[in-house]
C-alpha cells in the first residue's frame, strides 16, 4: 500500500519512513512526483490545522493516502512561543541557527527553573475516502542557556528532556522520547484500525 509524506523536510521524512515501511507501506515522497510538492501556506493557529492543511495538500496532489506533520517548540516563559511559527521564528523559513539564537536572546539572563519548554509534533493521516485524523505527541524539558550536541535539528540543540540534551542524543534514544517519536507511534496504532476496519 503507498503512502505519501507531504514534507520538504528530509531529516522529519527519515523520522516517519523509520515507522511506515516496517508496517509493509510504499513510502512516497517529493522526489516520486513529477513536479515539486506545491508550497503549503500554514495559515492553521495549531500544529493540527496546519498539518492537516499539508496531508490535504498531498492527497490532492497524488491521490494517495497522504500523512503531514507539523511541529515546533513552545517555551513556557515566551507564552508559548515560538510555537506554529517555530520554522520561521527569526523570519527566515528553516533557518535553525538564527531560530536558535532568537530564543536565547529571548531567554537571557531568565533562571534554568522559568525556562520550561516543550516539543509538539501533530501528525495528520488524510485518506482518499475523506477520512481523517490527527495524532499529537509532546515531550517536555528546559531550555539550556547555550547550544551543544551536532545530533538532530531544528531546536534540538539547547532543548534538555529526561535523557539530556536533545543535541547529543542518537536518533534511536531521541525517538524513545521525542514529541515526533510520540506521535509516530500513535499514527501507527490509528493506521492499523484504519487498514483493519
Amino acid at each position: 500500500m503507498k503512502i505519501f509524506v507531504a514534507t520538504k523536510n528530509l531529516k522529519k521524512l527519515t523520522e516517519l519512513k523509520r515507522i511506515l515501511e516496517p508496517m509493509g507501506f510504499e513510502v512516497l515522497c517529493e522526489k516520486d512526483l513529477e513536479k515539486p510538492l506545491s508550497e503549503v501556506e500554514e495559515t492553521g493557529t495549531t500544529f493540527e490545522e496546519n498539518a492537516l492543511l499539508k496531508a490535504k495538500a498531498g492527497l490532492k496532489e497524488t491521490g494517495f493516502i497522504s500523512v503531514a506533520d507539523d511541529s515546533g517548540l513552545c517555551v513556557d516563559y515566551l507564552g508559548g512561543a515560538p510555537g506554529v511559527y517555530s520554522a520561521r521564528y527569526s523570519g527566515e523559513h528553516g533557518n535553525d541557527d538564527e531560530n536558535n539564537k532568537k530564543v536565547l536572546r529571548e531567554l537571557e539572563g531568565v533562571p534554568m527553573e522559568k525556562r520550561t519548554a516543550y516539543y509538539v509534533a501533530a501528525i495528520a493521516c488524510v485518506f482518499p475516502d475523506g477520512r481523517e485524523f490527527t495524532v499529537r505527541g509532546e515531550c517536555h524539558g528546559h531550555i539550556a542557556f547555550e547550544e551543544s550536541g551536532s545530533c538532530g535539528f531544528g531546536y534540538d540543540p539547547m532543548f534538555i528532556s529526561e535523557k539530556g540534551c536533545f543535541g547529543h542524543l542518537s536518533a534511536e534514544e531521541k525517538d524513545s522520547i521525542s514529541h515526533r517519536g510520540k506521535a509516530l507511534r500513535l499514527l501507527k496504532e490509528e493506521l492499523k484500525k484504519y487498514i483493519q476496519g
